[in-house]
């Protein structure tokens, strides 16, 4: 059976084209008796709007486009749970993909996301990006676009993100307060903007408890996890060697604590450890891990929302600073529940 249209119900109901249109939408202009008879009548018949007229009649296509970094990465998958909620509650679909954390692929991601006429896009940063004029040359045509997670502050577009500072703060303060005094950071590479903002934090985090800052025990990698044996490894010959390592992310600690395993090292009797993220797992591993919760569902709801608001309002005045949500440290076995008093 054919899908019906506007024109059938018109016929059927022996109205103008113009007048279904109107009672569909619930004009004001059309009587309650004719929305009743109209309304009654597309539902029985089982109507349904095509999308691709609406969309050319709106100029719109109601679609958002996304490029993260990895879909497999927890954070991103649930940040793309907020972002299809709110869409799905806004009337819009959406488009996922992945750069792979390669910035070729996230230019041509981007690309194809304008050629498929999205309405917008959000983005997060592969960690590979340094130079965004692919996303500028957008911007300069207003191009209705959101950066979320890790963003680029020369482009000036609203941008959402956790507090990644004072997560790290909280992080480090944490280990210090259980007794660690030599804190080992390992994170990815140092020109991503979460890296810039979480070293931030486990700096501010020892001057304020009047440890020094060691250069020798920050290590940035990528984020493959078999990457990791060596670099525990080189920093446990460190003399004296670190007592605690707090990871940029929880792929990187479990990476860590695979490494530490091997090598024999005790979590957290000889070692303390804490990630960034709060991945689903984190309360299963043996010991279960200490981390930092980001609001990742949270930060895409409002990545998506601040971009439709964008592509509905033009005209409206947008903030395009960064908004920062708040994280939660989350204590569990990995680094022990002994507290130091100050």
């Amino acid at each position: 059976m054919e899908a019906i249209t506007i024109k059938d119900i018109a016929r059927a109901l022996n109205l103008s084209t113009s007048t279904v249109s109107r009672a569909l939408r619930g004009s004001y202009e059309i009587s309650p008796e004719t929305k009743r008879l109209v309304m009654e009548y597309a539902e029985r018949m089982e109507y349904r709007p095509n999308p691709i007229a609406l969309s050319l009649k709106a100029n719109r296509s109601k679609v958002l486009g996304v490029v993260v970094p990895q879909i497999a990465n927890h954070f991103f998958s649930q940040a793309i749970n907020g972002i299809e909620a709110i869409a799905y509650n806004r009337g819009y679909h959406v488009i996922i993909m992945q750069s792979h954390e390669n910035y070729e692929r996230e230019a041509i991601a981007v690309q194809q996301a304008v050629s498929r006429k999205v309405d917008g896009l959000l983005l997060s940063l592969s960690s590979q990006t340094v130079d965004v004029s692919h996303l500028q040359t957008l911007h300069d045509k207003q191009f209705p676009m959101v950066l979320f997670d890790r963003v680029a502050p020369s482009l000036n577009v609203p941008k959402i993100t956790a507090d990644n500072y004072e997560g790290a703060f909280a992080a480090t303060e944490h280990l210090i307060r259980t007794g660690r005094r030599r804190i080992a950071h390992i994170s990815i590479p140092a020109h991503v903007s979460i890296t810039q903002e979480r070293l931030a934090g486990y700096r501010d985090a020892l001057q304020k408890h009047g440890l020094p800052y060691d250069e020798t025990l920050v290590r940035h990698m990528g984020l493959g996890q078999h990457e990791m044996a060596p670099v525990v490894r080189e920093l446990l010959g460190q003399s004296p060697p670190p007592d605690a390592f707090f990871t940029a992310s929880d792929r990187l600690a479990l990476g860590c604590m695979e490494a530490l395993r091997l090598l024999g090292v005790r979590i957290p009797e000889q070692v303390a450890l804490v990630g960034f993220t709060n991945v689903t797992v984190a309360h299963l591993l043996a010991p279960a891990l200490t981390t930092i919760e980001q609001p990742a569902i949270e930060i895409g709801q409002l990545a998506a929302e601040r971009l439709i608001d964008l592509i509905e309002r033009p005209q409206h005045k947008t903030t395009t600073g960064v908004q920062k949500l708040p994280t939660r440290l989350v204590v569990r076995a990995s680094t022990g529940s002994v507290t130091v008093a100050e």
